[in-house]
């Protein structure tokens, strides 16, 4: 890798890192690394219900799986990675990273038992946790700050493309059979290399997360080949007085006294709890309940109501900007009044008897739902200095992440095992239900016996239920939102306070 001189910086604060075409392919690579990242985190639950059979799961073991492990690692993981990003080859540090969750995610197809997919996930988590900082700190030096606004929102699409194309991706590849893949292969002079693997046997889930994982591995390679590190500091003016972070102790006396970053922190996390309690079983609830394939639950549902959300965080952020003159707290309060309309268009969707209906209702609540998302960002670094911004929102997001990755899918998995199990035990099915195979349910459900139907209808109403409980979690979310508004003014920061 060749890297520039500090000195050879001159007037970068004006034209950035090198060329213009080269800036925008250094841009282009990385948000595509991002989309990657969104896509190999994601796809797992787009399978879910395919990996539940394979492994005869209960909920609560998807809710686990999908859960704590991948949130506690990918949160401590991060931590270490972006100081090593601060001091060492970041190019490097981003590639490495890639491999790392791009082997994993192969790794998961690859899985033998629910413990080995779970320390495979775990493996994805690490690897994930170096993706952003690293990234956004390349961007900051190859852009000059009047076009590093418009670049870390190219670079921040990621998000949203990586949801979309993965249910995309992982709905349609989810319809392989293994027997059509390795024909396949066979076509394309492979064959040989895979001679001992029966395809006839292999699960089409299995092929989602090798087809989607292995391209990393390329993507890691051209990114390496390809992308010079930047030199630190390049694009910022040299006459700028730099200002020195605060340390971790100093920056947590700043926003720990301030009301409002509790309650604001605690908002957005409660509407990740409930985030990643629906998302993940999302898939799982449209195949039991109104009985979709892998594929139409991807394709049909999955992928607009992705994008959907994606428009209610614009609109959340639009609306805000709109209406700050007029209502000064409009960005503690508006996610609020969303969370509010999104909790009864939410119920209204699970408790819906035709899935037009509900899938329509499911739109109106993404929407108002995932209009916080900004909210989250702008109010936390508005009641602190500058020099303690970086760390009030690395803590923001560690509280986010802990309740509302670390323990809303386990919520949702537990309640549902929960309340399928009250049913199993008020129709007497508890014998019945010992030899449960929910792999069965739908077409196959003859072969469960008499008390077929009954236990299969008790797996999809468990759920449903399940979901609905959770959803009543956003009016603590809300009352949350409305509780940092009272003190957003009171708390902001200004230089004249000081």
């Amino acid at each position: 890798m060749t890297t520039a001189t500090a000195a050879d910086a001159g007037n970068g604060h004006i034209t950035g890192f090198g060329t213009k075409g080269y800036r925008a392919y250094v841009l282009v690579a990385l948000t595509l690394i991002y989309t990657l990242n969104f896509i190999d985190r994601t796809i797992i639950t787009v399978v879910a219900q395919p990996i539940i059979n394979t492994f005869s799961l209960s909920d609560t073991q998807w809710g686990l799986l999908t859960g704590p492990p991948f949130a506690l690692f990918y949160a401590v993981m991060g931590i270490p990675i972006a100081m090593w990003a601060d001091r060492g080859n970041r190019v490097f540090i981003i590639a490495l990273c890639v491999v790392i969750w791009s082997l994993m995610t192969v790794f998961c197809g690859l899985a033998a038992s629910f413990i080995w997919l779970l320390v495979f996930r775990i493996g994805v988590a690490i690897g994930e946790a170096g993706c952003t900082p690293p990234a956004n700190s390349i961007i900051t030096d190859y852009y000059p700050p009047k076009s590093r606004a418009n670049a870390i929102g190219i670079y921040s699409m990621g998000v949203t493309i990586g949801g979309v194309l993965a249910q995309l991706f992982g709905g349609q590849l989810a319809s392989l059979q293994g027997e059509t893949f390795g024909n396949w292969i066979s076509a394309i002079g492979l064959g040989g290399l895979f001679s001992g693997i029966n395809w006839a046997e292999v699960e089409g889930w299995r092929l989602v997360f090798v087809i989607v994982g292995a391209p990393g591995l390329l993507v890691a390679l051209i990114l390496w080949l390809t992308t010079r590190e930047p030199p630190r500091g390049y694009s910022d003016p040299k006459e700028t007085v730099k200002i020195e972070k605060a340390g971790f102790f100093e920056a947590f006396r700043e926003f720990g006294q301030k009301p409002t970053f509790w309650t604001i922190s605690l908002g957005a996390a409660f509407v990740a709890f409930v985030g990643y309690g629906l998302i993940s079983f999302q898939a799982p609830f449209l195949m039991r309940v109104h009985g979709v394939s892998v594929a139409e639950a991807a394709i049909n549902y999955g992928a607009p109501l992705a994008a959907v959300a994606a428009f209610g965080t614009f609109l959340g952020g639009f609306l805000s900007e709109k209406l700050a003159p007029r209502f000064p707290s409009v960005a503690a309060w508006l996610p609020g009044v969303g969370l509010l309309i999104a909790i009864p268009a939410y119920i209204g969707a699970f408790l819906s008897p035709t899935l037009s209906m509900a899938f329509w209702l499911w739109v109106i609540a993404a929407i108002a739902h995932y209009a916080y998302l900004g909210a989250q960002y702008t109010v936390s670094t508005s009641i602190v200095s500058p020099r303690s911004r970086a760390t009030t929102v690395s803590v923001m997001l560690l509280i986010i992440s802990l309740i509302g990755n670390g323990i809303g899918p386990l919520f949702t998995g537990m309640m549902s095992s929960a309340f399928m199990g009250g049913i199993i035990k008020k129709n007497g099915l508890e014998e019945a239900f010992a030899s449960f195979n929910p792999g069965l349910c739908g077409a196959r459900i003859a072969e469960l016996g008499e008390a077929g139907p009954a236990l299969c209808s008790a797996y999809s109403e468990g759920l449903r239920q399940s979901m609905v409980a959770t959803v009543v979690f956003l009016a603590i979310a809300a009352a949350f939102y409305f509780l940092a508004s009272r003190t957003f003014q009171k708390d902001r920061w200004s230089p004249s306070a000081a």
